[in-house]
């Protein structure tokens, strides 16, 4: 008995449903991930090394954020409407004025974020922060 072999079409690139849904999920994943491009951090300036800038202390605000998450200003505690209020005022009669933070190694990061993004609103140009030696 002779058998005839059928000659198998080759499939059709048009009936692949995997590649069209792999498709689709690269579409929506670039543009997903092209929405995470807008820079939305802190833009913060270095200094100069050539050209070192000397700050007075009469313009110096310098600020404290202990491990509770406590605002200090010249030692003594304040809220960060009094924070804020104190920094205009310094800002009206120096424009130039420079914010130093100082930050304990145990405050909590979001309290750290809350006082630069306070500051930052009031357009404060010169901004500085350091860590206190409270780790033991």
């Amino acid at each position: 008995m002779i058998r005839f072999l059928k000659k198998r079409l080759p499939d059709d690139p048009a009936n692949s449903g995997a590649l069209n849904d792999l498709s689709f999920i690269l579409i929506i994943f670039f543009i997903v991930i092209a929405g995470f491009n807008i820079n939305k951090g802190f833009l913060l300036n270095l200094p100069d090394r050539e050209k070192p800038r000397v700050v007075k202390t009469e313009e110096l605000i310098v600020a404290t954020l202990d491990e509770n998450g406590a605002l200090l200003l010249d030692g003594n505690p304040v809220s960060a409407e009094d924070l804020r209020r104190e920094t205009e005022a310094l800002q009206k009669e120096f424009p130039n004025c420079t914010f130093l933070l100082q930050i304990h190694p145990d405050a909590e990061y979001q309290s750290v974020i809350s006082v630069i993004h306070d500051i930052r609103t009031l357009k404060v140009e010169n901004f500085s922060f350091r860590m206190t030696g409270g780790a033991e």
